[in-house]
């Protein structure tokens, strides 16, 4: 039964990112085949991110509230409005807009739910191995994405939309029945045992601030990688084919480091881990921007693939530990908050850089900043006993 309920979880887990690199990109597409001008992408991307942002904390508590299952078959059913709504309203710019916005909030509620679900679900001492199987699911639905666009999409430059949005509506159907099917997590008295005041409480608990710290640098690190590595591959004439090893190397080590991140944090303890593997992912990314040759190039992108695919599922495991199950979603939701506002400052101000120093030196800044919230790593509170 246990097992039946995870295989449940961890499938909603992949279909939900799955579904993200499915929608987000061929609503590009779809802009595109409108006439868009290409700097308006930008601001379409960021209708997903502003509307979570704004209510990443109320789902937080809605969670705590009224129970994992009901927020993540909330969240599920609004993916599939939206996917509706990119069929409908998908001819004008404001409608590709709305339907990015609602996206996002369905993507919340369901990533939220599902984070809270697995630490109100797993033993205290497994909330590594926990951690690491949901985000290794959510690695694999990010691999499997692109290959519906390229399946149904075809061989053109701008796919034919429309199949691919239909596609995406009948796998949020899924999306719901699977819903439906998670188990529960906290009982309701525990619910309601987190009290008023939740996030200034877990704000105070020694450790989680450099948690949270962690988990924003790491994951705005990861996304400076995606966009810069190209950049930097073009000043270096490096092949666009060699850039996208480097990058599938990059998450496959990722996906490597949190499949048997259990073992590892049994082996070596979770904070040194999270400290090591961090601190050394900024290493290799200072040595990347070098004149390398291919090869060796490639085993920096390894190990900074390892490094930052530890850091997502070790800081959750922290939040989980620190809040009680009263206080859980709003723990989770208190990262994605983080989170999207680094994804939403940190490539800015590194376009900003990029200006006057080249893709070389944004991988340079970032990885001191890496490097820095690495070591902060180590205020981090002990493994538990």
């Amino acid at each position: 039964m246990f097992a039946r309920r995870k295989a449940v979880l961890l499938t909603h887990a992949l279909l939900v990112e799955a579904l993200t690199v499915i929608v987000r990109p061929t609503m590009s597409y779809r802009a595109l085949e409108l006439g868009v001008p290409a700097a308006w992408l930008g601001a379409l991307s960021a209708a997903f991110a502003v509307a979570p942002l704004a209510l990443a904390l109320p789902v937080g508590q809605a969670v705590d509230r009224f129970g994992e299952r009901r927020v993540a078959t909330t969240g599920a059913v609004l993916v599939t409005l939206a996917g509706v709504a990119f069929l409908v309203l998908g001819g004008h710019v404001a409608g590709l807009a709305a339907a990015s916005a609602l996206f996002g909030v369905g993507h919340l509620g369901c990533v939220v739910g599902q984070q809270t679900l697995v630490a109100n679900t797993a033993d205290r001492r497994g909330y590594a191995t926990a951690f690491g199987h949901f985000t290794f699911a959510s690695s694999l639905g990010q691999m499997c994405g692109p290959m519906l666009i390229a399946a149904v999409g075809g061989d053109r430059a701008i796919p034919d939309t429309r199949p691919i949005f239909l596609c995406a509506c009948a796998l949020a159907g899924v999306l719901v029945v699977l819903a439906a099917l998670l188990p529960r997590g906290a009982a309701p008295a525990a619910r309601r045992g987190g009290g008023p005041g939740g996030v200034r409480a877990i704000l105070r608990t020694p450790g989680i601030p450099n948690a949270l710290l962690t988990s924003c640098v790491v994951l705005a690190t990861v996304d400076i990688v995606l966009v810069y590595l190209p950049a930097l591959g073009t000043e270096r004439g490096l092949a666009s084919s060699t850039i996208g090893v480097l990058l599938a190397v990059r998450g496959l080590a990722a996906m490597g480091s949190r499949l048997f991140l259990g073992r590892l944090a049994q082996a070596v303890g979770r904070r040194r881990l999270l400290v090591v593997s961090t601190t050394g992912a900024a290493l290799a990314l200072l040595a990347a921007p070098l004149p390398l040759p291919v090869w060796l190039l490639g085993c920096l992108l390894f190990v900074i693939g390892f490094g930052l695919g530890v850091g997502q599922p070790l800081t959750m495991a922290w939040l989980a530990e620190a809040a009680p199950p009263g206080l859980r979603g709003r723990a989770m939701s208190l990262r994605m908050v983080g989170n999207r506002t680094g994804q939403l400052l940190i490539p800015t101000a590194a376009g900003l850089v990029a200006a006057g120093l080249g893709a070389a030196g944004v991988l340079w800044l970032t990885a001191l900043g890496l490097g820095w919230a690495g070591l902060a790593g180590r205020r981090l509170p002990a493994d538990p006993g």
